[in-house]
């Protein structure tokens, strides 16, 4: 199945999708796909395999919903690092599913380009066989200069390894002299995460009717609208994508007062101009409306330089694999 679909809504859905992008629509969405196995289940079909076929489909149709609507970039948690712990027969078929849809986007890559689509993967890799980081490598040097959507791939991850590994990283710095303890901020912590390149979801949307992030972007999703659905994730339709819109744009202007108070609470941090009486902090929250942009310092910058030259150097090492 491609991952490349048309447009194939009804009138109905057009017309329902036309009055949701007269309000707010999020530009980034991610997406916790839950319920492939219950699905599997449900229908007596084999539960280490059909289940996530099913889901993988259902991604497919998504990723459409989303271009149609305008939704710039998505994130979707295709395999947690706690997936290992499943059975072999299991994990075998997520991995064996994993390489036949990265070799299908090889395969659609002239068409990938035509729309701009820009693939980044996020995850421990090293946790993954050779040849599965080969075929991730390849996908995404190709589309690395798109820059008109965006689909972040998370697999082989957790949100506790994300942020265990950056700091493992800001360490090292350290020890080699690239970092003094003053470099160290919430925002180089970030930088030197799997998804620095990505921006932070709008609106997280998770299926089955769990109520829970299962260590899916913990840091990045402290101002996300959640929106938690019992429906399973093979069975998400067009409907219910566009009831995680309503809520999104129900709940969109409380958040984002939210997130405009933890911007400016950082940036009094960052200078160390918090004020000492608590009221005239909340004025000037309430009152600045300009957005200040995230600097480092030269040590800082030249020490993210190496950190992604390194990562770019890995996978072009990976993609000249002879596998």
């Amino acid at each position: 199945m491609s991952w490349m679909r048309d447009n194939s809504l009804n009138w109905a859905q057009k017309f329902a999708l036309n009055v949701i992008k007269t309000g707010k629509i999020p530009r980034h969405v991610a997406f916790i796909m839950d319920g492939n196995r219950r699905y599997a289940k449900k229908l007596h079909l084999n539960a280490s395999s059909d289940g996530h076929i099913h889901g993988f489909d259902k991604l497919a149709e998504a990723l459409q919903w989303c271009l149609d609507i305008g939704i710039a970039e998505v994130t979707v948690y295709a395999f947690s690092i706690e997936n290992f712990k499943r059975s072999d027969d299991e994990v075998n078929a997520l991995l064996e599913l994993a390489r036949e849809k990265f070799r299908k986007f090889m395969e659609e890559k002239d068409e990938l380009n035509k729309r701009g689509v820009c693939i980044r993967m996020i995850g421990n890799w090293k946790l993954l066989p050779l040849d599965l980081q080969k075929c991730m490598a390849d996908v995404m040097l190709l589309t690395k200069h798109n820059n008109k959507s965006f689909l972040n791939v998370a697999i082989a991850y957790t949100s506790r390894d994300e942020i265990t590994e950056s700091i493992r990283e800001i360490v090292d710095g350290v020890k080699r002299n690239e970092l003094e303890p003053n470099d160290i901020t919430d925002n180089l912590i970030r930088r030197c995460m799997y998804s620095d390149k990505c921006t932070d979801p709008d609106l997280l949307v998770r299926t089955s009717g769990e109520s829970r992030l299962s260590d899916f972007l913990l840091w990045q999703a402290s101002t996300s609208i959640v929106y938690f659905t019992k429906t399973l994730w093979p069975e998400f339709t067009f409907w219910h994508f566009l009831g995680g819109m309503i809520y999104y744009q129900r709940h969109y202007q409380k958040m984002n007062s939210v997130k405009q108070s933890m911007h400016h609470f950082s940036n009094f941090i960052a200078d160390g101009t918090l004020p000492n009486d608590l009221q005239q902090m909340r004025q000037t929250m309430e009152t600045e409306t300009s957005t200040k942009v995230d600097t480092f310092s030269q040590g800082a910058t030249e020490f993210l330089e190496k950190f992604d030259k390194r990562k770019n150097n890995y996978l072009m090492e990976l993609s000249n694999l002879k596998i």
